[in-house]
């Protein structure tokens, strides 16, 4: 229960600073792991994206301001942090599909959009089979793309990733330098708070890296989760760790890579592992309020 009600404090968190720029590694620090792993948790738990949640947020309070009348729309925008009106009518009304001017406008209706509250939910699961390891530190050589601090705005970089290393024999060059442990095709997401996040399509290995990027994967603990099907269904695995397994697991985030291991590369027959770096010390996180 201690993960579930750090999550509920850093909705706490969020609620408080609605009109002053929420920082994501506090949110982070809140929950007990990096920012990433908090987006990533958030997104799966939740169902909307964090920055997206956060707009909804905004955009509820705003019209209950609009509606209350004593505020320019000028001065509601700037309050939720919005530099033009321009910006900030363009996002309430993909929101509440009218004009901010039109709030108080006889029959017309706005959205509200509650607070979330976490909870475990006991479902009637499909087992789910793992196992624990702890690997010492191991270089992979590869290529990497930069990772925006919202991870939503990577939705679309890293499938096109793939799709032309796949179409410029990137994949193929680095499948013949493969030539230690974990054997298979890594996607690497390496976000931690210290440094750039980046994203890696690599191989473990320890050859020359002949022109190839070089990344010294820390060494961690990994809950390892095996599974097969289309790239599709490797998503919905990560789903079912984060908002199924882990809450119940007695294991929190470490502050590791996530990474994907194909075995079989093939997108309509892949088989695959998800690492997922754990630990089992619980840390002491700071005040919501903070």
């Amino acid at each position: 229960m201690e993960w579930v009600e750090r999550l509920n404090q850093s909705m706490n968190y969020i609620e408080e600073h609605l009109t002053d720029e929420i920082d994501y590694e506090q949110l982070g620090r809140i929950a007990c792991c990096s920012a990433y792993h908090y987006q990533r948790m958030f997104t799966y738990m939740a169902g909307v994206s964090l920055a997206e949640y956060i707009r909804r947020r905004k955009m509820s309070l705003a019209a209950v301001d609009l509606q209350g009348g004593e505020e320019r729309i000028i001065d509601i925008a700037q309050k939720y942090g919005y530099r033009s009106p321009t910006a900030f009518n363009r996002a309430f009304q993909s929101f509440h599909g009218i004009a901010p001017s039109a709030v108080k406008d006889k029959g017309v209706s706005v959205k509200s959009f509650s607070p979330i509250v976490f909870r475990i939910a006991v479902k009637g699961a499909t087992e789910m089979n793992y196992r624990i390891e702890t690997k010492e530190a191991f270089r992979i050589v590869g290529i990497s793309a930069p990772l925006d601090q919202e991870i939503e705005k990577n939705f679309m970089v890293v499938p096109k990733m793939w799709q032309e290393a796949s179409a410029n024999g990137t994949i193929g060059k680095l499948a013949a330098m493969m030539d230690a442990p974990p054997m298979g095709l890594l996607g690497v997401s390496a976000c931690n708070d210290k440094e750039e996040w980046k994203y890696f399509i690599a191989v473990s290995s320890t050859k020359t890296s002949g022109g190839f990027e070089e990344y010294t994967v820390p060494a961690s603990t990994w809950a390892i989760f095996s599974g097969t099907g289309t790239n599709q269904s490797i998503q919905e695995l990560e789903q079912r760790i984060i908002s199924e397994w882990l809450p119940a697991s007695g294991y929190e985030y470490a502050n590791a890579p996530d990474i994907e291991v194909y075995l079989n590369p093939d997108p309509q027959n892949a088989q695959y592992e998800v690492w997922i770096p754990v630990t089992n010390k619980h840390c002491h996180a700071p005040q919501a309020s903070l």
